[in-house]
């Protein structure tokens, strides 16, 4: 038996296909879903979605949202998503080392405004960096 999973966007449904196993980023760490799996509500952090629909990964990059899983269904409503296979694995990898060079120049906790977009632009970044390959 299969998983249906859907990964909607507020621009685009980014994924609509059937998978054998769902990995997701809760805001309490990985959450693996199988078929079958107990009804389920959950918050979602910036990550990487691993979704597995036969033998290889498909990873996908999540800005935060929610997922819910009932029935073999599992959906999932994000702020942004994008498929690991369509992002530049080289732009990626520069705009997290400009992120993540922000964030350090921050750490002094100067503005905490500023400090926590820094914190939200390198988890973004680093998900799309992962999505696309690159290991951080």
């Amino acid at each position: 038996m299969t998983l249906t999973v859907r990964v909607v966007a507020p621009d685009k449904t980014v994924l609509n296909s059937e998978a054998e196993e769902v990995i997701l980023p809760s805001t309490t760490g990985q959450l693996g879903i199988l078929s079958n799996h107990a009804p389920l509500l959950s918050a979602l952090d910036i990550g990487v979605m691993r979704v597995r629909p036969g033998k290889d990964w498909i990873a996908i990059a999540l800005m935060g949202g929610f997922a819910e899983v009932e029935n073999n269904e599992v959906t999932i409503l994000v702020n942004g998503a994008e498929r690991g296979d369509q992002i530049d694995k080289e732009k990626a990898r520069e705009a997290f080392a400009q992120a993540q060079e922000r964030f350090n120049q921050l750490q002094a906790g100067e503005n905490r405004q500023e400090t926590i977009q820094a914190t939200q632009a390198l988890k973004r970044a680093r998900a799309r960096f992962q999505a696309a390959g690159g290991m951080v």
